[in-house]
């Protein structure tokens, strides 16, 4: 798919060949984006449904565990909502990227805002769900979980949804750091060729 050259001016200019896409490389980025935009998405649910969970995981009574009486079980849900809200943020630049075909920062700072951000965030995810995970099996031999069961279970359950969101953080974090490899080799976040 070749264009002639243009005369402006009296001068003939020659297209360069980086402007230039074919079919196939257009096709390719759009879906390397939407798996971005899906990862970015489940992350965001996966983060939310663990916030959520933790967040209502309070009984009735006095004598019965209270998820914030817990540092570990406080972590999980401020780690689930923060990582709801980072997620919830990318997905929208990430449809703004392919519905504008520009992203939302510039070039430079994107990449290494997108990369560093899933990096931490990722990591983020993966210390409180171990914290929760150590707890919970601490309140499991202390047998809290014989006297409040449905505690320990939707404890567990918001746990299991915090690694979930990790796991689906970390694909999305080796995505960008694709796009950083490929910035710091071709000073474009992707290598599209003719």
């Amino acid at each position: 798919m070749m264009r002639s050259p243009q005369v402006r001016n009296g001068v003939v200019e020659t297209p360069s060949p980086s402007h230039f896409h074919s079919s196939v490389s257009v096709h390719k980025l759009r879906r390397f984006n939407i798996l971005i935009v899906v990862f970015r998405f489940t992350s965001f649910c996966f983060s939310l449904a663990s916030a959520i969970f933790m967040f209502t995981n309070s009984r009735r009574g006095s004598d019965l565990p209270q998820w914030h009486h817990f540092d570990a079980f406080r972590f999980v849900a401020v780690a689930g909502a923060i990582v709801a809200l980072y997620s919830l943020f990318e997905v929208g630049a990430s449809v703004w990227e392919i519905s504008r075909g520009a992203t939302v920062f510039p070039e430079v700072v994107q990449v290494w805002f997108d990369f560093g951000h899933d990096q931490v965030f990722a990591y983020l995810l993966l210390s409180a769900g171990s914290a929760g995970t150590s707890l919970a099996r601490t309140l499991k031999e202390m047998d809290t979980c014989t006297v409040s069961n449905a505690f320990c279970v939707q404890s567990n359950i918001s746990i299991a949804f915090g690694f979930a969101g990790f796991m689906f953080l970390g694909f999305s974090s080796l995505l960008s750091g694709f796009r950083v490899v490929s910035f710091i080799i071709n000073g474009s976040r992707f290598n599209v060729q003719n």
